[in-house]
């Protein structure tokens, strides 16, 4: 297990070289059943060969697509999805969505996970090292290490992170899981806690819990080794996608460098009109969901 930040980065001249490293065949490729059983073959081969080019993950959110899940009258279905994954305590979602009002004046959403940061505040203050970044860009937080003493979340620009002042509820047989900071259960008390990009999935060519719930298909993985990302319907060129439709990253005047890109838009590919006013439905919790170790979408397979 890589316990120190890695080594592997993206900076804007190699970002510039991907341009060119996948042709349009990869944008044409077919959907995500057949994508899937590629991507987790290489992971496969990629963990018996050392010597493999590591993937180097990365989350685009198409805004245009991305509607709160107001147009079906549920919840947003992105943080329930993680809920039932995770079994995240209640009130302590890795992933929220907020409203946002545009210049003129109309309501969009914008959610929020971790950023995943290439240069990120929160490994470098940590006293302990508990938490720290892997060699695929996926910033990770190991609770056996975490002392509670909160100093990341005080660092950290996007306020992605929680602690558990009490003991959260755990699944049955939670005390029994085989706990690692790739999928963190059982939850812990005085510990922090954050989105860790489903890192115990995409390592098996899954797509993020959050991506596979959205009904919208507005969230996509990306990998800038291969330079393509799905959102589990389509696959893409991910710097073509990024270039071409303006994709920007929050607060990158910061220097942390962000791993996650947002796509302008306000849901209107959706049916999302500028003038709705309907708001996001609370979403539920775990046990509301009836989340268990063994169901489909709750628990580390």
């Amino acid at each position: 297990m890589d316990q120190g930040p890695g080594k592997a980065r993206v900076n804007r001249r190699q970002f510039l070289k991907l341009l060119g490293t996948v042709g349009a065949a990869a944008a044409a490729a077919p959907l995500l059943p057949s994508l899937l059983t590629k991507v987790g073959v290489v992971a496969a081969q990629g963990s018996a060969d050392e010597s493999a080019p590591r993937r180097q993950w990365a989350m685009v959110f198409d805004l245009r697509k991305c509607e709160g899940c107001v147009t079906t009258d549920k919840p947003p279905q992105c943080i329930e999805g993680c809920n039932t994954e995770h079994f995240v305590p209640k009130g302590q979602e890795w992933i929220r969505v907020f409203e946002m009002e545009g210049a003129a004046g109309h309501a969009s959403f914008f959610p929020r996970p971790c950023m995943q940061c290439e240069n990120p505040p929160c490994v470098n203050v940590c006293p302990v090292g508990a938490t720290y970044r892997t060699e695929e860009g996926i910033t990770l937080i190991n609770h056996e290490r975490c002392i509670g003493c909160r100093m990341c979340m005080a660092a950290c620009p996007y306020g992605v992170r929680v602690f558990n002042w009490g003991d959260p509820e755990n699944p049955a047989g939670a005390t029994f899981a085989s706990y690692s900071p790739q999928y963190p259960v059982p939850h812990r008390r005085g510990t922090v806690e954050k989105c860790m990009l489903c890192a115990h999935r995409v390592k098996d060519g899954k797509l993020p819990a959050c991506a596979e719930a959205c009904p919208m298909y507005a969230i996509y993985l990306g990998d800038f080794t291969q330079d393509i990302a799905t959102n589990g319907k389509e696959v893409v060129k991910l710097s073509t996608f990024l270039a071409d439709h303006s994709a920007f990253r929050l607060k990158e005047d910061l220097g942390t460098r962000p791993r996650v890109w947002y796509i302008p838009g306000h849901g209107q590919e959706y049916g999302h009109d500028i003038n709705e006013t309907r708001q996001p439905k609370p979403a539920r919790t775990w046990q509301e969901l009836g989340a268990t170790l063994e169901s489909p979408h709750g628990g580390h397979k």
